[in-house]
């Protein structure tokens, strides 16, 4: 019955769905009385997909082989925390967390948004409808999630392995999270355009969301890049995989967005702007849904591989990008032009980094795009790190070099001259790093060279706008950006270092031979089988030395049995310096086997400083909502 009750409360939810839609339509062609319905049925619709999404994770919990999508995804021997992420560790059961999380965002904007007009937000909510129309559609037409087994088979298929980790537990909520928030900044802008309402009390309501989207595709990105860098057993934290460059694109919208909604909701400039990257920002969200649910790629992150999945995403990919460039076109004349501002001030160096994100976001898409189109005339093409690393690092760094100088411009109008001094600080310390490296370092490349001398020169810029401050009386926004940008100047000092210093060995090595990698001297001790929940193992027992002191590492051969695979468990030693990386492979059938060893200096700084741009923004974000709400009190009290 359980399966029943979840579809049930999903095809009721559906219903509510097209009633919000309908009654916000009705309400902005003049029927008062419709407006006052819209909420409530926002939060009710809501209240079903959660039981709706509730009933499935019961499901999968209690191993209920008669329902397909538990049959297919899961395993009664399975533990327990794999059986609970298991639930959105598959197509059906990641587009219904998809379609939860929207819903449940409409109702908080339903519940708690009270400065918009309420005809904006009437409009917004009928967007917002719309969106999640069409995916209860794919859902309950293409999807179904509770569709049962007659009869039920005696065992499920179980997991893919490379997802049992309890990264699943976290990365795809995390990322469909921000995917959410969003759309909640695309119906906003929508709203905004049919209401002809595009100003700064749209752009207030619309800032909170954008960050917190913001906050979350970071911490996603992040976690993602972590899990596959200590889970694929490859060495590398970032591949520029297509399902990866799903996240990236809408991260870039995201951070050009977030930009520009500041400027609209502080200085009344960018209106235009700040529409535009709403649709462009959502549009990516729903190329990364596409390409990952479609079936059009086969990776570990992509589960769909049914063509008529592929083309019902694709319709809706077409109905909703191009309805809102259709709106957009449409209704950009009648979008004020806000506050100017001079070229140098920092209006304009917030334009020319949302210039270069957009520059970087069409070469990522390009160059994820393109072999897709090929293929499908039947030419094979690969573009990979070559492709993107060459084209995409250069307009990187030039962009935390405006990043660096942004912060330290005044608004509205400023004169060269005084920001050239301001920056001579952090671009003296980037000139000593650039020497030191260069001297200490001769042979390096020319990138990571550069990358390290930016990071010591964002980061020193980046505390730029805490100088001669009170700093218990800065704002914790301020403290926000300061933190973001910091953390922008540490991860790219661990890019540019792990790229430079790595150093990687791929031996043939017998039980107690030595072998060097970087700094260290490991020894091979010994092969032991092992066990566990749901997996047999090979381990190694590697002896690491280094300076007289040593440890112990343990990687892993692990064999499933449901669904058969075998995995390379990596095992990783972090220190302060960077992390010694080993992976245990095959033998050769002459008593040797493969290893393969890296150390990687500073690499831990990647995630690290990708953890403090998220800290950052969730700083700003609470001192944002902190200051509205002050405003709000004091405009009530007056």
């Amino acid at each position: 019955m359980i399966a029943e009750f979840g579809l049930a409360a999903l095809w009721l939810a559906a219903a509510l769905s097209l009633l919000q839609l309908g009654f916000g339509v009705a309400a902005l062609r003049g029927g008062e009385g419709f407006a006052s319905s819209v909420r409530p049925i926002a939060v009710v619709q809501a209240v079903l997909v959660g039981a709706a999404f509730l009933a499935l994770i019961q499901l999968f919990l209690r191993t209920d082989l008669s329902v397909a999508l538990v049959a297919e995804n899961s395993h009664s021997q399975k533990p327990l925390l794999y059986k609970f992420a298991g639930t959105w560790g598959n197509h059906e059961g990641s587009m219904l967390l998809w379609v939860t999380v929207l819903a449940i965002a409409g109702a908080a904007v339903a519940l708690f948004e009270r400065s918009l007009k309420e005809r904006t937000l009437v409009a917004t909510l009928a967007a917002q409808a719309a969106i999640g129309l069409g995916f209860y559609a794919f859902l309950l037409f293409a999807s179904n999630p509770f569709a049962r087994l007659n009869p039920a088979p005696p065992q499920g298929n179980g997991l893919n392995p490379l997802l049992q980790d309890p990264g699943l537990a976290f990365h795809p909520p995390t990322l469909y999270l921000g995917y959410v928030g969003i759309s909640i900044a695309f119906s906003f802008a929508v709203g905004a355009l049919i209401t002809r309402d595009v100003g700064p009390a749209f752009a207030k309501a619309m800032r909170p969301w954008v960050l917190a989207a913001w906050i979350l595709l970071t911490l996603g990105i992040t976690a993602g890049s972590y899990w596959a860098y200590y889970e694929l057993g490859w060495g590398g934290w970032w591949f520029w995989d297509p399902v990866e460059n799903a996240s990236l694109m809408p991260w870039l919208a995201a951070t050009a967005l977030l930009h520009s909604v500041t400027v609209l909701a502080t200085r009344d400039g960018l209106r235009a702007w700040t529409v535009m990257l709403a649709v462009v920002a959502f549009s990516m969200s729903m190329v990364g849904t596409f390409l990952v649910r479609s079936g059009i790629l086969t990776s570990v992150h992509s589960f769909a591989v049914d063509p008529r999945r592929g083309a019902f995403i694709l319709i809706l990919l077409a109905l909703y990008i191009g309805g809102a460039l259709i709106l957009f076109g449409a209704r950009v004349g009648t979008v004020k032009e806000g506050s100017t501002f001079e070229p140098v001030s920092r209006e304009g160096a917030l334009v020319l980094n949302n210039l270069l994100l957009c520059v970087i976001l069409a070469l990522v898409f390009i160059g994820t795009i393109y072999p897709l189109i090929t293929e499908a005339f039947g030419t094979k093409l690969s573009i990979g790190p070559p492709y993107f690393n060459s084209v995409v690092g250069p307009i990187a760094l030039a962009l935390a070099l405006a990043m660096a100088a942004g912060p330290l411009m005044r608004w509205r109008r400023d004169r060269l001259f005084e920001v050239v001094r301001r920056l001579a600080l952090p671009g003296g310390l980037m000139a000593v790093a650039l020497v030191l490296v260069f001297v200490l370092a001769p042979g390096i490349r020319v990138l990571p060279l550069l990358g390290l001398a930016l990071a010591f020169g964002v980061g020193a810029a980046s505390l730029a706008p805490l100088w001669k401050r009170n700093l218990r009386r800065t704002p914790l926004f301020i403290w926000g950006m300061a933190v973001s940008h910091l953390g922008i100047g540490v991860s790219l000092a661990g890019m540019a270092a792990e790229s430079a210093f790595s150093k990687e060995r791929l031996v043939a090595a017998r039980l107690g031979e030595t072998v060097s990698v970087g700094p260290y001297a490991i020894r091979f001790e010994s092969v032991d089988p092992v066990a566990g929940p749901n997996w047999t193992a090979i381990e190694g027992k590697l002896t690491a030395s280094r300076g007289g002191g040593s440890f112990v590492l343990r990687p892993q051969a692990r064999m499933f049995s449901a669904p058969p695979t075998e995995t390379s468990e990596a095992a990783i030693a972090t220190r302060l310096d960077g992390q010694l990386y080993t992976v245990l492979g095959k033998p050769d059938g002459a008593g040797r086997w493969q290893l393969r060893l890296w150390w990687k200096p500073f690499v831990t700084l990647i995630w690290l400083g990708g953890a403090m741009v998220a800290v950052g923004g969730l700083l700003a974000l609470i001192g944002r909502v902190r200051r509205e709400r002050r405003a709000r009190r004091a405009e009530e009290g007056e």
